[in-house]
C-alpha cells in the first residue's frame, strides 16, 4: 500500500487555501485546511501531520506566533513547518528560521517549486520517523533478548557490549571495557585459535558467515559454553567496517543429554577429570561403571523410536532412584554421578569406594533394579543391563582412559555372555589388537587385497570335481595369512562383511566364468559361495546377485550359495521367501554346517535348499564312533527323502571317504583331497582331474 503524506494548509485567504489544496491533492497528498492559527493548533493537537504550510500574515494570531507554539511542543524533525510569505526577503523570514521554521515559499506560489520542497520535507520527516521506530524496536529487542549483543567498530577497534552480554558472564555494567580483548582474553585457550580463524575467514570472504561454539570464562572462574554469530557491515569496496553479533549461552544444552537431562559426555568427562585429580590429592579411590542396555533395538524395531526413547527415560529414572538408596552398600562414603553418553549406554561414576568389591555390589544392585518390567505406551517391556567396571587402582591420569577401559570391560562382558566384568590390562591389549586388525582389514578391502582360494568338491563315486567352494583369504603384509575365523567376526561387527561379501561373490563368479570358457564341459558344474547372515537379510540381495551375474557373464545355474542356520533362525518365513526368489533365477542353495544348530532337523523340511553339507564334527567321528556313523546315515537318508543331495565336509582320510560313499553320500571335500588353493592351482586340478583316476582304481 502506497504511503500518503498528510499536510495541513493554514491561510486566512480562502482562495489561496483552495488553490493550494487542489494542487496538493492532485499529487496524492491528504490535505486538511485551517483558516486561522487557533484552528490550526486545535487540528495539530488532535491528529498528526507530516508537513504544515503556514501563512506568515494572518489576523488575530500570526503565523510566527503559531510557529512559536508548535516548536514548544514539536521539534523540526517531528513536525516540519514551511512558511508561506508574500516577501522573499525581510525580517519575517529571518525570524521564522530563528523560531524553528524548516523552509519557506513565496506568494504567488510557484507550484512545482513548492511541491519539490514539500516532498523533500515529507521524505525527511518519514526517514527520521522510521529511524526512531527502528531504534525503539532495537532497544526493545535488545532489552528483551536473552542473547548478549555486541557491535565492533573495526576502524576504532572499540566494541559495544550489551548489558545482557556482561550479565551472562556475571559482570556489572561498569566492569567491562570496550576492547575486543574483553572477549578474546576470556576464550578458553583450546578454542581461541578456532575463534580467530573463523572471524578472519568471515572478514575476508563476504560470502561467508561467522558462527562459533566456544567456552568463555565467567566472573566465577568457570567456563560457559556460548554460541556466537556475527555479520560484517561492508563499505562500497567490500571491506568490513563493523562487525555486529550475538552470544547465546548454550551451556545447559551442551552439557546435558537432551532426552534424559542427565550429564552428557562433555560434562561427564569434565566431572571425571576432577574426580581423578581429587583422588590423587586425597589418595582415595573411585570406579566407573558402564551399563549397556539389552533389547533396546528390539523395542525400537517393534514399538518405534518414541517408545525406545520412553524406555531410556524410564531406565534413567529407575537408576537414579536406585543410586539414592545405595549408600548402605558402600557404608555411606560414596557419591554417585549418573550420565548418559548416547544410545543404550549409561555411566555411573562412584567416588569414594573402599575397594573394588564396592563397585561390583553397586553394579549388581543396579542390574537387579532393571529386572522389573517397564510400562511403555501400555506395553510391558523388559530389559536388563551388562556392566563393565574400571577402578582407579589402575592408575589413571585422564578421563578418556577410564571411559575407554570401562567400555572395554563392557564389550568383554557382552562377548563372554557375562553380567559384569572388571577391566584388566589384558583387555586393553586385546582391544588395541582388534582395532589394528579392523584398520588393516579396512585397508585390505579398500585396496582389493583379499584373495579367493578354491577347495574342490568331488563326486565320491566318480572322483570328478563337481564344484569348488570359494573361500576368502587375507594375506596380511606382516602377519601372513590371517585365519578367517579371526577377521570374519571383525567384518561382521563393523559392517565390512557387506563389501567383502560382494567382492567375494563377484570374483568367484568371474573366475567360474573363465573356467567355463576355458574347460567347457570339463569345468565344474557350480561354484559355491558363502553368504553371511547380514548379506542374506539385505534388501538388496537379489538385485546385487543379478548385477554381478550380468557383470561377470556367469549363468545363474553355475552359482550355488551357502548359508548356515544362523542366517535364518530368527525369521524362517523370510528365509524361505529369499530362497524361493533366488531359486526362480536358477541359483541353488546349500545349508552349511548342518547338524551344529539346535533346531536344524526341525527346520530342514521347511527350507527348500538343494544341498545339505554335513559338518566336519560328524565326519571326524565316522571311523571310531558308531553313533557318529548312525547320525551321518540319518542325515543322508533324511536329505534324500526331501530331495536334497549331500556334501560331507572335513574329509581327511581314505577310510572316511569310503564310509561316506557306502552311506550314500554323493559329494565330499576336505584335506584328504585338497586344501583350498589359488585359482591357478584349481585350474590345474580341473585339467588333470587327479581324483577321478583314484576313484576308478578304487572301483
Amino acid at each position: 500500500m502506497t504511503r500518503q503524506g498528510t499536510l495541513l494548509v493554514v491561510d486566512d485567504n480562502e482562495l489561496n487555501r483552495d488553490a493550494l489544496s487542489r494542487h496538493l491533492r492532485r499529487q496524492g497528498y491528504l490535505v486538511t485546511v485551517a483558516a486561522d492559527g487557533h484552528a490550526a493548533l486545535a487540528l495539530i493537537a488532535a491528529e498528526p501531520y507530516d508537513v504544515v504550510l503556514l501563512d506568515v500574515e494572518m489576523p488575530g494570531m500570526s503565523g510566527l506566533e503559531v510557529l512559536t507554539r508548535l516548536r514548544a511542543a514539536h521539534s523540526d524533525t517531528e513536525l516540519p513547518v514551511i512558511m508561506v510569505t508574500a516577501r522573499s526577503q525581510g525580517p519575517d523570514i529571518v525570524e521564522a528560521f530563528q523560531l524553528g521554521a524548516n523552509d519557506y515559499v513565496t506568494k504567488p506560489i510557484d507550484v512545482p517549486v513548492a511541491l519539490a520542497r514539500i516532498a523533500t520535507h515529507v521524505s525527511r520527516k518519514w526517514a527520521f520517523e522510521d529511524l526512531r521506530v527502528s531504534e525503539e524496536r532495537y532497544a526493545l529487542a535488545m532489552h528483551g533478548a536473552n542473547d548478549g549483543l555486541w557491535d565492533w567498530n573495526l576502524f576504532t577497534n572499540e566494541v559495544y557490549w550489551s548489558p545482557r552480554w556482561k550479565a551472562m558472564l556475571g559482570y556489572e555494567e561498569t566492569e567491562i571495557g570496550t576492547s575486543p580483548n574483553e572477549w578474546f582474553d576470556r576464550v578458553h585457550p583450546e578454542d581461541l585459535e578456532l575463534v580467530r580463524t573463523a572471524l578472519t575467514a568471515h572478514l575476508e570472504d563476504p560470502g561467508s558467515h561467522f558462527e562459533s561454539e566456544h567456552r568463555l570464562l565467567d566472573s566465577r572462574g568457570s567456563y560457559r559454553w556460548v554460541l556466537s554469530r556475527a555479520a560484517a557491515v561492508r563499505g562500497d569496496a567490500g571491506v568490513a567496517t563493523r562487525l555486529a553479533g550475538s552470544f547465546s549461552d548454550i551451556t545447559d544444552a551442551k552439557l546435558a543429554d537432551p532426552l534424559t537431562g542427565l550429564p552428557n559426555r562433555l560434562l561427564f568427562l569434565d566431572l571425571l577429570e576432577r574426580t581423578i585429580k581429587r583422588a590423587e590429592r586425597k589418595q582415595s579411590a573411585f570406579a566407573l561403571l558402564a551399563l549397556g542396555l539389552d533389547r533396546l533395538t528390539m523395542v525400537n524395531d517393534s514399538l518405534g523410536p518414541a517408545a525406545a526413547d520412553q524406555l531410556i527415560v524410564a531406565v534413567s529414572r529407575r537408576l537414579q532412584s536406585s543410586l539414592r538408596s545405595t549408600d548402605a552398600v558402600t557404608r555411606g562414603a560414596s557419591t554417585f554421578t549418573l550420565a548418559r553418553l548416547g544410545g543404550d549406554e549409561f555411566n555411573v561414576l562412584v567416588d569414594g569406594i573402599a575397594e573394588a568389591g564396592d563397585a561390583i555390589s553397586i553394579a549388581e544392585r543396579l542390574r537387579r533394579a532393571l529386572l522389573e518390567p517397564f510400562d511403555v505406551d501400555g506395553n510391558q517391556v523388559f530389559t536388563s543391563a551388562i556392566v563393565g567396571v574400571a577402578v582407579s587402582a589402575t592408575g589413571y591420569t585422564r578421563a578418556d582412559e577410564v571411559l575407554r577401559d570401562a567400555s572395554a570391560a563392557l564389550h568383554r562382558a557382552k562377548a563372554g555372555g557375562m553380567a559384569c566384568e572388571i577391566f584388566d590390562p589384558a583387555m586393553r591389549s586385546r582391544a588395541v589388537s582388534r582395532l589394528q586388525l579392523e584398520t588393516d582389514l579396512r585397508k585390505a578391502v579398500d585396496e582389493r587385497a583379499l584373495e579367493m582360494h578354491y577347495q574342490p568338491i568331488l563326486s565320491l563315486r566318480s572322483g570328478r570335481i563337481e564344484a569348488f567352494e570359494a573361500l576368502v583369504r587375507w594375506r596380511h603384509p606382516d602377519r601372513g595369512f590371517v585365519n578367517p575365523a579371526e577377521f570374519i567376526g571383525v567384518a561382521e561387527a563393523t559392517g565390512l562383511i557387506h563389501e567383502i561379501g560382494r567382492l567375494t561373490l563377484t570374483e568367484s563368479c568371474r573366475q567360474m566364468a573363465r573356467w567355463k570358457k576355458q574347460f567347457g564341459d570339463a569345468a565344474p558344474r557350480v561354484v559355491c559361495v558363502n553368504m553371511s547372515s547380514r548379506q542374506f537379510t539385505s534388501a538388496d540381495l537379489i538385485s546385487d546377485i543379478e548385477a554381478i551375474l550380468e557383470e561377470t557373464g556367469l549363468t545363474s545355474s553355475s552359482l550355488k550359495l551357502e548359508i548356515t542356520e544362523s542366517a535364518f533362525i530368527n525369521d524362517i518365513r523370510a528365509a524361505q521367501a529369499t530362497l524361493e526368489r533366488t531359486q526362480l533365477l536358477g541359483i541353488e542353495w546349500s545349508l552349511d554346517d548342518f547338524g551344529t544348530g539346535y533346531s536344524s532337523l526341525s527346520h530342514l523340511h521347511r527350507l527348500q535348499v538343494d544341498t545339505v553339507k554335513v559338518d566336519r564334527s560328524f565326519v571326524s567321528r565316522l571311523e571310531d564312533d558308531v553313533r557318529g556313523l548312525e547320525l551321518v546315515q540319518a542325515i543322508v537318508t533324511l536329505s534324500h527323502n526331501l530331495g536334497m543331495d549331500v556334501v560331507a565336509e572335513g574329509v581327511e582320510t581314505r577310510v572316511q571317504a569310503e564310509q561316506l560313499l557306502a552311506l550314500g553320500c554323493e559329494y565330499a571335500q576336505g584335506f584328504h583331497f585338497s586344501k583350498a588353493v589359488e585359482a591357478a592351482e584349481a585350474g590345474r586340478f580341473i585339467a588333470a582331474q587327479p581324483w577321478r583316476q583314484c576313484a576308478e582304481a578304487t572301483a
